[in-house]
């Protein structure tokens, strides 16, 4: 034995010994004929006595397994041997029984020592969580989320406990925060708020007496065409000003004038503040129409800001000569016709408001008579209210506990609210008043630990934090009154046919769209979609409008896995994509009509189909100039094959340009591979990232990369404009996958990919209980985890039914 297998030796014995000590003291004594010897035989000539390759030495192996980075260490060394990886096929290979062995006496401890330690971390909610719950139970539609720090992320979730930090900050967000949902959820009048009208168009404006007859046309019926989609005058229409914030019901009517084609067009938000945001409404579609025929009607409904404008662009028409034509009469080009827009709102469901019935019932509320009467008839009057009780303890005890039991999700006592009351009279004998003092003990309510933080005891979770660990999983809010009610019945922990049923009714909740947009934002990254934006000279075809479609495509097709219940090797090969008409041109597909994304059978040939071919998930993965097959490869190791790589390391640089040779980042990764610190990992990233080669950094395929200096002309106009990149050289999209088989081009990666439906059952399986239950999920999760696997293989690993047998886990009814 090498000296440094003897200092191994030394520390394993050490580390194994006080890793046992209080669960088997039989495996220390067999831990030299074990453990040292089946390192130091087949493992120390690469990775001790100052070897390391692939980063990894024997002796930066510790003792302390509640250290997270060591116990990653050890799992490694546990997942390399018992895949076969290590050693390798070159060195003294063990026998079947001496890895088995080795693998028991090494899995024992690292699952005690995370069984432990798992249920320890109580979770926070993050700021979607918040802003949902906040809005439900008062009935508001506020924008909370800006109004709180950015959650810190474990990995790619947002969700995780250990991430989830409070500071002072923090509570003093959320105290501004709860303040601005009682303002707004708080009756400021005595009858219900009538909803302003507003009818619109671009008749009888500034820009209509402006532009029609000129770049723009009337028509008999009193549409008004617009035959340009971009540049100057834009489609802002003054007259649909908004003074008064909120939901509103739009309202649009118009047609396609002089087209055989539906024309899209966008609905957006403009403002003159400088610096405002131009929120994006929709994009839609009108057929095609006449003056005289019925005009086609799109509705919707969306939050609109104080001072905001509708802005209506046409999509994908152009009038070349419209800066130059004097009159507009004679154009026969496509264009826009909109003939009217009506506006509804700031509109109100419940009057008065969920959040107000939930503080006021039971306690009398009026108005305090102004000392001139004659005001209440002027505009600026604002009426002020008063809450007045006869018993005041008991009614203000009542209000208290209706509104902690509504906030921490399960019924209370008045035990539980001694301490907001005893701030209510505290305020009270300051000289503040009924309402001004039940207001603070509601806010303090919200800045409780038992509202921020989900309230999770040891062990199997009981009915009440059952309900309200399903409900943020599936709805992203607080449990709804039958999830309380069967809670409170005793029936959600103890019936798997009430649970089972329960989720389904939740998977079918409207509410449901908001775990589509926050899985598909954490678990694939969506929420980057804006950190880039692509070169304008080198990808002159990115719009707004494909912009807008490619995270929807993405979000729709998980939507359709659940709702049909695909299998889960859809994921990577599918024979349909979720398309509209600007995702099939951008494929080049067969033509789609209209702004829907729905399900489009592909041809048999297609090279789309599954993730990653998505316009969303290409652009996520690259930057605005090039692609990288080391940041795309990482990518689909955790998002889709569920093995996070390991970071370079210490000192070793990445990928940069060698200017000595080599010419493409092919060779670059070449080169880089030989280093026998990157080799292992680069063998396992690269592949996925070399197949992937084949889309460009939004998603268009592509045979060579696009260069802005040397290389071949393009003879293509977009938009009326040639375009100035040039082609450079051809992808090569082959590769070699870790066990040795390669692949030609993407479409035979993607074949390897789907035969591999149980490794894709256990990665979505995995992120969808690492976002249900806030906590990454550690080596004594794995046996639950390859049970739900077996039980999906058995029902065809239907992802619909995989979110059954989520629910149903062990791991999911513990903490």
């Amino acid at each position: 034995m090498n000296r440094a297998s003897s200092r191994y030796a030394q520390a394993a014995i050490l580390f194994f010994c006080c890793l046992f000590v209080t669960s088997s003291t039989a495996f220390a004594d067999d831990l030299h004929a074990g453990v040292e010897a089946f390192l130091s035989t087949h493992c120390s000539d690469c990775h001790a006595d100052g070897a390391a390759e692939g980063g990894f030495e024997l002796a930066a192996l510790g003792t302390d397994l509640s250290d997270p980075a060591m116990m990653s260490r050890w799992i490694r060394v546990h997942d390399r041997v018992q895949s076969g990886e290590m050693p390798p096929p070159d060195a003294d290979r063990p026998t079947a029984a001496a890895r088995s062995q080795f693998l028991d006496r090494v899995a024992a401890p690292l699952s005690a020592a995370h069984a432990t330690s798992k249920g320890t971390v109580l979770r926070r909610l993050n700021r979607r969580e918040y802003q949902n719950t906040m809005n439900d139970l008062f009935g508001t539609q506020l924008d909370l989320e800006g109004l709180l720090p950015e959650d810190g992320r474990s990995h790619e979730f947002d969700n995780v406990g250990e991430s989830l930090g409070l500071s002072m900050m923090h509570l003093q967000q959320y105290m501004d925060a709860a303040g601005q949902v009682l303002d707004a959820s708080i009756a400021s009048t005595s009858e219900r708020p009538e909803a302003d009208i507003i009818e619109a168009s671009y008749r009888g404006t500034r820009e209509g007496d402006t532009f029609i007859g000129k770049k723009w046309k009337e028509l008999s019926d009193g549409a008004v065409v617009r035959f340009s989609g971009w540049g100057y005058p834009t489609g802002m229409m003054r007259s649909t000003n908004i003074r008064r914030p909120g939901r509103y019901r739009v309202k649009i009517t118009g047609y396609a004038y002089q087209s055989d084609e539906p024309i899209t067009f966008s609905v957006g938000g403009t403002s003159f503040a400088r610096g405002s945001e131009k929120p994006t409404y929709g994009y839609f579609s009108f057929p095609p129409g006449n003056p005289g025929d019925k005009p086609a009607a799109l509705e919707f409904e969306t939050r609109i800001g104080t001072n905001y404008m509708l802005q209506i662009e046409p999509y994908g028409i152009n009038d070349p000569q419209r800066y130059k034509r004097q009159s507009i009469d004679d154009y026969d080009g496509p264009g826009l016709a909109i003939l009217a827009v009506h506006m509804e709102g700031p509109l109100v469901d419940e009057f008065p408001s969920r959040g107000h019935q939930l503080i006021f019932d039971g306690l009398e509320r009026r108005e305090v008579p102004p000392s001139n009467p004659s005001v209440r008839n002027k505009p600026w009057y604002k009426p002020v209210f008063e809450a007045v009780a006869e018993n005041e303890r008991q009614d203000v005890t009542n209000s208290l506990l209706r509104v902690a039991g509504a906030a921490f999700r399960q019924p209370v006592t008045e035990a539980d609210i001694a301490p907001y009351l005893s701030l209510y009279f505290a305020e009270r004998e300051n000289g503040t008043s009924i309402e001004e003092s039940l207001r603070t003990a509601v806010i303090a309510i919200f800045c409780s630990p038992r509202f921020l933080y989900l309230q999770e005891g040891e062990g199997r979770l009981d009915d009440y934090e059952l309900a309200a660990r399903l409900s943020y999983f599936l709805t992203r809010t607080h449990p709804d009154n039958e999830l309380l009610e069967l809670a409170a019945a005793d029936r959600l922990a103890s019936d798997a046919a009430t649970l089972n049923a329960q989720t389904e009714r939740l998977l079918q909740d409207p509410r449901f769209e908001r775990f589509l947009v926050n899985f598909t934002d954490a678990w694939l990254d969506l929420r980057e979609m804006d950190f880039t934006m692509p070169d304008g000279t080198l990808f002159p075809e990115f719009d707004a409008y494909l912009r807008w479609s490619m995270p929807l495509e993405t979000r729709e097709f998980v939507r359709e896995l659940i709702d049909a219940n695909l299998p889960v090797t859809n994921l990577v090969r599918s024979e349909f994509a979720m398309l509209n008409s600007r995702l099939a041109r951008h494929y080049d597909l067969p033509s789609v009509a209209g702004s829907d994304i729905r399900r489009v059978d592909l041809p048999a040939d297609s090279i789309r189909g599954g993730l990653l071919t998505q316009g969303a998930i290409l652009k996520v993965t690259a930057n605005g100039t090039n692609s990288s097959p080391v940041t795309r490869g990482a990518w689909v190791m955790e998002r889709i094959l569920g093995e996070t790589p390991q970071p370079p390391p210490p000192g070793i640089p990445g990928v940069e340009p060698d200017i000595r040779g080599a010419s493409t980042l092919r060779d670059l990764l070449d080169k880089h591979r030989n280093l026998v610190s990157c080799r292992a990992c680069h063998q396992k990233i690269d592949p996925p990232g070399f197949a992937l080669e084949s889309f460009n950094p939004i998603g268009g395929y592509r045979q060579r990369y696009r260069s802005l200096g040397e290389g071949e002309r393009v003879s293509l106009e977009i938009e009326g404009r040639k375009v100035r990149y040039r082609l450079g050289p051809e992808v090569d999209a082959s590769g070699q996958l870790p066990d040795g088989r390669p692949f030609a081009d993407y479409l035979e990666f993607r074949d390897l990919l789907a035969g591999e439906a149980d490794l894709l059952a256990r990665t979505l399986t995995k992120k969808l209980l690492t976002f249900a239950t806030g906590r990454e999920l550690g080596f004594s999760d794995r046996p639950e985890i390859e049970r739900i696997v077996a039980a999906s293989r058995e029902q065809g690993h239907g992802v619909r039914d995989l979110i059954h047998l989520v629910v149903s886990s062990e791991i999911f009814q513990h903490k």
